[in-house]
């Protein structure tokens, strides 16, 4: 055991010599220098040097992810998610990451297959092409052909693989620690958060099942959509580092010239693929998190074939919520809303300028505010304000920031297609759904029933959490019973206050909107929460009166 351990310990060290000897040479190391561990500066003393003075930053970030390796090229892409930790430059110029890797041998190929299915190619496809048209940095893509004569592609993980990003992981999550410890200027990265998180999405990607369990939803969730097609998985040929499915016959989606001159509706296409990947986001709340055009292809009848499942979003209930927030308030130019729910949905530091911080998000809005609904940059518009929320050191939720990164792209996508594509002609009437949607009785009953818990609970545990603080904090037993009982009053008052205050918003909005049931034109259910918002609003000041008296 302690042999295991002390290889193990080896490689690490060769391999982290190799990750801040690459670095060094891309001028990218001045954090490690920092680090308190007289090897890991040794290894800067000597550091190869090139002419990259004049090299974008990002652009040096990009080649030395790539000359690292599987498990660098896939943070490069999780961070290009992640213009608010990294800056909309850098993130661009990450998702240009790729990786030919070298495929593996034909026999390599055959055992692993052996391994995975039990079987060898030969015993489970009619035929199976040896050499491998498409070889990444996970993976290999081979072309095969069932019993039954279908046309299948076989995606084949490389070996070895799993160990190498074991190694690189563990390290990366050191490094994080150290960095996040004694390196100041890091702490505004997290990068112990944000290194956790692509840990998951990395392990997740290595599980050819998670992408066969994502292309199953896909289907589920479009079934009867003549519009889009996702190529179907044969299970029974599948298994965490063997992924066998259809194999599709269109045009891809970066050949917009071929695409043209096939006959097919540029614009029509760019409207369906944006309006396929709506319906994910507002309906399903799962999309696929990768919309570049070799993504997608398109199929006899204009039918877009979605390929290459592995990335994916979801959206929770908070993260939905979020969402709903941030696109209403920036549809409405809401400066001061839009601002203080991205204050409150990210991370931000203790010191944050709000004021400044509002300022800013003001002036974006007034930029693109002027700006017609056609001629709306979306992508410009969450470049800059990914700039201002990382300037003023607020990081985002890492869903949030998925979610608007795929948005941005899809208008990249769709414009390549038609170059006066307008994403917001496709989002507005989800919008007006969202709108509606907030409106909905049910959803505002559920809501306030949400509150009355969370009220109850504050009711309950407040001033017993309360009274444990200032039991540690002071020793007088009146005066903190005293403290405690004056606390829980201006408690009742203030939920109290906010709960009305909630019912009058949403009454006028349901008045103003005219949700039926309608009675001579206006909403009865508006009416009847305007109506109790005031009786319990006159209650709540007669309180207060009486008290002060």
């Amino acid at each position: 055991m302690d042999l295991l351990r002390l290889n193990q310990h080896r490689e690490q060290g060769k391999r982290l010599a190799e990750i801040v000897r690459i670095l060094g040479r891309y001028g990218l190391a001045d954090w490690f220098g920092k680090i308190p561990s007289q090897s890991v500066r040794d290894l800067l003393v000597s550091k190869e040097t090139q002419a990259i003075a004049d090299v974008p930053v990002g652009e040096r970030l990009r080649l030395a992810l790539t000359e690292l390796g599987t498990t660098f090229i896939k943070m490069g892409q999780v961070l290009s998610t992640r213009a608010d930790l990294v800056g909309p430059d850098i993130a661009m110029e990450l998702r240009k990451l790729q990786a030919d890797t070298p495929p593996d041998t034909t026999e390599t190929v055959r055992h692993t297959i052996l391994d995975e299915l039990g079987k060898v190619p030969g015993e489970l496809f009619a035929e199976f092409e040896a050499d491998a048209f498409s070889s990444a940095s996970v993976g290999q893509v081979h072309r095969a052909r069932l019993a039954n004569g279908q046309q299948v592609v076989v995606k084949v993980q490389h070996a070895g693989i799993q160990e190498k990003v074991r190694i690189d992981l563990e390290l990366l999550e050191t490094l994080a620690k150290l960095l996040q410890e004694h390196v100041p200027d890091a702490r505004n990265y997290q990068p112990v958060a944000t290194t956790r998180e692509f840990r998951r999405t990395l392990l997740r990607e290595l599980d050819f099942t998670c992408e066969r369990r994502n292309m199953e939803t896909f289907t589920r969730n479009f079934e009867g959509d003549e519009t889009v097609h996702i190529p179907t998985v044969f299970q029974e040929r599948s298994s965490k580092r063997v992924l066998t499915m259809e194999l599709l016959s269109g045009i891809p989606g970066s050949e917009s010239e071929k695409l043209a001159a096939a006959g097919v509706d540029l614009d029509h296409l760019a409207k369906d693929a944006a309006m396929i990947f709506m319906n994910m986001i507002f309906r399903d709340g799962f999309y696929h998190a990768d919309p570049h055009p070799g993504n997608f292809m398109v199929l006899t009848g204009d039918v877009v074939g979605l390929l290459d499942c592995g990335m994916v979003g979801r959206l929770d209930d908070a993260t939905h919520e979020l969402f709903e927030d941030l696109l209403l308030m920036l549809m409405q130019r809401d400066a001061e809303g839009l601002s203080d729910t991205l204050l409150r949905a990210g991370s931000a530091s203790a010191d944050v300028d709000r004021v400044a911080f509002r300022a800013d998000v003001s002036d974006l809005l007034v930029q693109y505010g002027s700006q017609s609904l056609a001629d709306f940059d979306l992508g410009g518009a969450m470049d800059q304000l990914f700039d201002i929320v990382r300037r003023h050191h607020v990081v985002m939720p890492s869903a949030a920031s998925l979610l608007l990164k795929t948005l941005v792209m899809l208008e990249g996508t769709a414009r390549l297609l038609n170059p006066n594509f307008s994403i917001n002609e496709v989002i507005t009437p989800f919008r007006d759904q969202l709108i509606r949607s907030r409106l909905d009785p049910k959803r505002l009953t559920r809501h306030l029933r949400q509150s009355m818990r969370d009220v109850d609970r504050l009711m309950r545990n407040g001033p017993r959490n309360i009274a444990d603080i200032l039991d540690r904090a002071q020793s007088g037993k009146f005066q903190i019973q005293h403290e405690v009982n004056h606390l829980e009053l201006v408690a009742n008052r203030v939920v109290g206050g906010l709960l009305i205050a909630s019912l009058l918003g949403a009454s006028a909005l349901l008045l103003s909107h005219q949700v039926p049931p309608r009675l001579f034109g206006e909403s009865v259910l508006g009416g009847l929460g305007f109506f109790v918002a005031a009786g319990f609003g006159a209650r709540l000041l007669w309180r207060i009166r009486k008290d002060i008296r």
